[in-house]
């Protein structure tokens, strides 16, 4: 049975196992172990560093989430997402492998983790809107190409091309007739079996299953005589602290890389939570989430790892299996814990292409084809952001590339809101409901009245073609001039005083201007802290657009 506790809503430390259920919560991390592991390994290979470095991230992340999270299931480790984005940009600065590579990971796991505890503690749940979902979905395309140029050359026996992305595809296309048939089988043997398990069912631990199979196989072929590189010795250390020694420079030098990967942990975070809530009756705390990965993120630091991210695969494995709390997560970790102290030697055989096929089937998972079709078909013009995204990911340096993502998304965000315009409304025949006019809807004007409204905050953005347009609507001569203001949720200044000039321009003219339905409550304190009721008397602001036009039409 889980145990609940009456101070669950109360606690600083460690809510989320105010409820929990052992025999559920210890079979839910003995399956997340099973699945983190091979992936862990793989995922720190990915990023340039030693497998016990990737159990290190996971560990950090798994106590930092119990300790500050919220989310019951969600699982924090180390991420296929962001780290392409980090070692392309870590590999700016130092060589891959290098202590100063290290340092400055170690360096940049502490800065997104005090960004992220900063974005919990000043509640900035909202920062995770900033990339729009098309542009998410690009972002995952373009991250899911960088892998799989990242993988196949272990997979295939070939050596590891340099240079963008796109040299490296052609440089791997010229050597396909040189590929070791021993590695190629490996790779994608354990992909083969990574789908089909996933297929049957999620909670089957495909990539363990063949990760184990492909290290037997080398054991007893004698494959590493033959050409197939194997992980090797891993060092059975366990975490201890660690500071990386940088100079000023280097930290300042980190900023950008910290904030570009600080973004992506905000929306993944949110994201996941939202796809796991802890009470489907409650909204998702993201912010208190955001806690937990940041905490995660800085004992990865200490831990000498790197930054974590939530994952929503080993989320959704902790919700199915069982799971009631994060002790679920540390059980996990514990598990983890247990092969570095006593089981690394089983790690020395694994083969490198046997990580590079669980790569490649996490690269081409995150592909989200069935909302690129979505969205190709709904919004041709939402689709040309995804492949721009994908475009700006793949032919720039990824951490250039993923910022540049972000700033594409919000000028989308601002093109979107500057496409806002004036609508005029009708009366529904034989109602009092006035609607915005529309070519296949019959509606009814009364005359010398003209009833508009913006249907967006009104600010800078949209302001100038607000004013124009209402500067035609005046061409009409109308008597009654009536803004319906309940799409208006914000008015900022340079706005506000537009509608000073509109209101003045009015009165010039001999034009009633009335207002109508200004629900938003910012909407109401814009017109007291700009003075607007200076221009536009108070009786004149009605509930309805009916109750205007009654009281003050001609």
């Amino acid at each position: 049975m889980p145990h609940d506790s009456r101070a669950k809503g109360s606690w600083p430390l460690f809510r989320s196992l105010a409820s929990y259920s052992l025999p559920g919560d210890l079979m839910a991390g003995l399956t997340l172990a099973a699945i983190a592991i091979p992936e862990q390994m793989a995922t720190a290979r990915l990023g340039g560093f030693a497998p016990q470095i990737g159990f290190f991230a996971f560990m950090a992340g798994s106590l930092g989430f119990a300790l500050l999270g919220g989310n019951r299931f969600l699982s924090c480790g180390a991420d296929s997402t962001i780290t392409p984005i980090f070692a392309g940009g870590l590999a700016a600065l130092a060589a891959t492998g290098t202590p100063e590579y290290q340092g400055l990971a170690i360096a940049l796991a502490l800065m997104v983790g005090a960004m992220m505890l900063a974005g919990g503690v000043f509640r900035l749940g909202g920062i995770a809107n900033l990339l729009s979902v098309p542009v998410m979905v690009g972002f995952l395309a373009g991250i899911s190409v960088h892998i799989i140029v990242s993988q196949l050359p272990g997979v295939l026996g070939l050596q590891s091309p340099s240079g963008p992305t796109l040299d490296r595809i052609g440089a791997l296309a010229s050597e396909l007739g040189r590929i070791n048939p021993l590695t190629f089988c490996i790779g994608f043997g354990v992909l083969a079996v990574v789908f089909v398990s996933e297929t049957i069912s999620a909670k089957i631990p495909g990539a363990l299953i063949g990760l184990v199979a492909a290290t037997l196989a080398v054991i007893a072929l004698g494959l590493e005589s033959k050409g197939v590189s194997v992980v090797g010795a891993v060092p059975g250390t366990l975490p201890r602290p660690t500071l990386p020694d940088l100079a000023p420079e280097q930290w300042v030098r980190l900023v950008p890389l910290a904030f570009v990967v600080t973004i992506v942990v905000m929306v993944q975070t949110a994201a996941t939570t939202r796809s796991f809530p802890s009470d489907p009756e409650k909204p998702a705390d993201v912010d208190r989430d955001f806690l937990g990965a940041g905490a995660g993120s800085v004992l990865s630091g200490l831990f000498g790892a790197f930054p974590v991210n939530a994952s929503p695969p080993r989320t959704g494995i902790v919700a199915e299996t069982g799971g009631q709390s994060q002790l679920a997560g540390l059980a996990a970790a514990a598990i983890v814990l247990a092969l570095l102290a006593y089981g690394t030697g089983l790690l020395r055989h694994v083969p490198d292409a046997a990580l590079g096929g669980i790569l490649l089937f996490v690269a081409l998972r995150i592909i989200r084809v069935k909302q690129i079709v979505t969205i190709y078909r709904q919004s041709p013009s939402e689709f040309l952001l995804i492949v721009a995204t994908a475009a700006l990911i793949i032919v720039l340096p990824i951490q250039q590339g993923a910022f540049l993502g972000i700033v594409l998304s919000l000028l989308h965000g601002i093109w979107s809101t500057t496409r806002a315009r004036l609508v005029e409304f009708e009366r529904v025949p034989g109602t009092t409901i006035w609607w915005p006019a529309h070519p296949q809807i019959s509606g009814e004007r009364v005359a010398g009245v003209a009833v508009i409204g913006l249907q967006a905050p009104l600010s800078f953005l949209n302001a100038p073609a607000f004013r124009s347009d209402v500067t035609k609507v005046l061409a009409t001569t109308p008597q009654l001039l009536v803004l319906e203001a309940s799409g208006m949720v914000e008015i900022d200044f340079t706005a506000a005083q537009i509608l000073l000039d509109v209101f003045k321009v009015c009165s010039g003219q001999g034009v009633t201007v009335a207002l109508a339905r200004l629900e938003s409550v910012r909407a109401q304190d814009a017109f007291e802290r700009f003075r607007l009721f200076d221009a536009l008397p108070r009786e004149h602001v009605f509930h309805s657009v009916d109750e205007a036009v009654r009281k003050l039409a001609k």
